[in-house]
């Protein structure tokens, strides 16, 4: 709940470590849930998914807003989105995607100054009475685990 409230959460302004959109490239893949990388974008597991495999395409550039990115950063991003929904179609059998951006804090944003869009998998009944009930979801796998079995069929995927 605190991280949901926002309670003592860093603004993540500025550029740097503080970031973790600008932290998580320069750490190994394993320590940073890097799925893949890219030219201009990353792939990256939310630390704190919606779904099991929930990710996120990032820019390499701390840029807070989606009309900030450069042709080539939209073309990778848009690259990057479909590649993640084919691996997690054939790692997960995922049935459906909740795809998007919240642009700025009054939109959602959790962190509004470095751009991500998030790649959410979904199923049929995959909401249950934990959310509303016990105020939390069940993950049926651990992050580490997630992130080795999507980087290696979006490796895969390439072959």
């Amino acid at each position: 709940m605190q991280y949901i409230r926002g309670e003592g959460k860093p603004t993540h302004e500025e550029q740097g470590d503080d970031c973790p959109f600008c932290y998580a490239p320069g750490c190994s893949d394993e320590d940073g849930l890097v799925i893949a990388r890219g030219d201009t974008v990353y792939a990256i597991l939310n630390l704190y998914p919606y779904n099991s495999g929930h990710l996120m395409v990032c820019p390499y550039r701390h840029i807070a807003d989606y009309t900030e990115m450069n042709p080539a950063e939209v073309a990778e991003l848009g690259e990057f989105t479909q590649r993640a929904m084919t691996v997690l179609r054939a790692v997960s059998n995922a049935q459906g995607f909740n795809i998007g951006m919240n642009q700025g804090s009054a939109a959602g944003a959790g962190i509004a100054a470095h751009l991500h869009q998030h790649v959410v998998p979904r199923w049929g009944g995959d909401t249950n009475f934990m959310p509303v009930i016990g105020g939390t979801k069940t993950m049926p796998q651990l992050l580490e685990d997630t992130r080795s079995m999507l980087a290696q069929a979006w490796g895969d995927s390439l072959a």
